[in-house]
């Protein structure tokens, strides 16, 4: 018995000995490393041009250099070892001089990384101190830019179950290293490494849902839930957090539109995201208002993506579409956007008018109805419905020329803009 209580109170002790010497070497190395890449950068001169009065200078300059090498690693020494066996105060101050040093050395957060500070770190970042949270997070989040180890060490420590509950009780700085951690560490949704998307949802919905929480901070999250959204199998989490909600109201913002309208793009490829999308008050109303920014290209581009999904093989969203006042904002993407949105343009106009004419081929977009092969079409009803498309066209283009032609950039472009309004038909657009 007593045998058995020595071996387990000597263990610990033999441990805690094992780490430090595992770290003295790693430190050596490090410091090792580094001077020997510093004379061998001084010593790569032309061999054939030796200047002797720069000899001397040379000789103090790589002394002062790898004497601060030492500094710098004797300083990391001091730190990881307060961090481990410290006092509380001695752990905030090791957390940020870690952080420091590993925020321009990524060979220091490679070795950093391998000496135990992660799961300390993630621990103090749960802290109800605030001060000794933001430090933490401030360290992690040097670790994890570039790392992908660092990252996997992050999230085994179960960083995201140490998220807050509630956002508004963090600060703002320590709210923004947050959302920039979660988006370093959602990266790992496009590796084979788990990630639990169910964990970090809620909290990057309630930061872009705040008022509180500035732009660059919802940057940050948007950018978190593109990373998410990048994997099909994380839609249905997203989705049942009411992400597409929250990704609709934030595109009519010009600041966060480009990446709340890329990760909506991403979700209305899913079954269960292009439903969301559909089921929205927002829809279509707001996607068509986007179309309207003419300084957006890449929102414009974006929106008419989503449109087409919506549109495609849909006549319900098709019509809403119509009603929302869809043609004349299209008609005016096809002339004045950019090739990538004139095209997505064109291509729904194309529906609009094949939908009138009822010939829609099995693969060239929406399917509402299918004809026998060899069966007449009635040459009257088509007709009418070319005649109506006309005239809708031409109504259209009429009633948005004055809007059109202000927006042109010459005078002169805008008189063959004008010109070529009054005498198109529905014949003559490139569809």
């Amino acid at each position: 018995m007593s045998d058995s209580t020595a071996s387990s109170s000597s263990s610990p002790i033999w441990l805690y000995s094992y780490i430090k010497l595992r770290f003295f070497n790693r430190i050596r190395r490090f410091l090792r490393s580094k001077n020997s890449n510093r004379k061998r950068n001084t010593t790569s001169s032309d061999p054939h041009h030796f200047d002797t009065s720069s000899l001397r200078p040379t000789k103090v300059m790589v002394k002062e250099s790898s004497n601060d090498h030492e500094d710098d690693g004797l300083g990391l020494q001091r730190a990881v070892k307060k961090l481990h066996f410290g006092s509380w105060e001695e752990k905030e101050l090791a957390a940020e001089e870690i952080g420091t040093l590993a925020k321009d050395d990524v060979k220091v957060r490679k070795l950093v990384g391998g000496l135990g500070v992660i799961p300390v770190l993630v621990s103090m970042a749960a802290s109800e101190v605030v001060d000794r949270r933001r430090v933490a997070v401030f360290a992690l989040v040097q670790l994890a830019n570039g790392t992908y180890t660092n990252k996997a060490l992050m999230v085994e420590a179960g960083i995201f179950s140490k998220l807050p509950k509630d956002i508004n009780i963090l600060d703002e700085p320590t709210r923004h290293r947050f959302a920039e951690l979660l988006m370093l560490l959602s990266s790992l949704a496009n590796t084979p490494f788990p990630l639990p998307s169910s964990e970090i949802v809620p909290f990057l919905v309630g930061s872009l849902e705040s008022d509180s929480i500035n732009v660059e901070t919802k940057q940050s999250c948007l950018g978190s839930l593109h990373n998410l959204s990048a994997m099909l199998d994380n839609a249905g989490d997203l989705v049942s957090n009411g992400v597409v909600d929250t990704l609709l109201k934030l595109s009519s913002d010009k600041e966060l539109s480009e990446k709340a309208l890329a990760t909506l793009g991403n979700l209305v490829v899913t079954l269960m995201g292009k439903k969301a999308v559909e089921n929205s008050h927002l829809v279509p109303e707001s996607l068509i208002e986007i179309l309207t920014w003419d300084e957006k290209y890449k929102c414009q581009e974006l929106s008419s993506y989503i449109l087409m999904i919506l549109a495609h093989q849909s006549s319900d969203q098709r019509e809403k579409m119509a009603k929302s006042g869809i043609v004349p904002v299209l008609l005016e993407v096809a002339l004045l956007g950019s090739s990538l949105a004139q095209k997505r343009a064109l291509k729904l106009l194309q529906w609009f008018k094949d939908e009138r004419q009822a010939k829609m081929g099995p693969h060239s977009g929406p399917q509402t109805a299918r004809f026998a092969f060899g069966s007449p079409v009635n040459p009257q009803a088509a007709q009418q419905g070319k005649k109506m498309m006309k005239n809708l066209v031409k109504q259209s283009l009429h009633k948005n020329m004055e809007m059109i032609t202000r927006r042109a950039s010459a005078s002169g472009d805008s008189s063959k803009i004008k010109a070529l309004i009054i005498s198109t038909s529905s014949k003559s657009l490139p569809y």
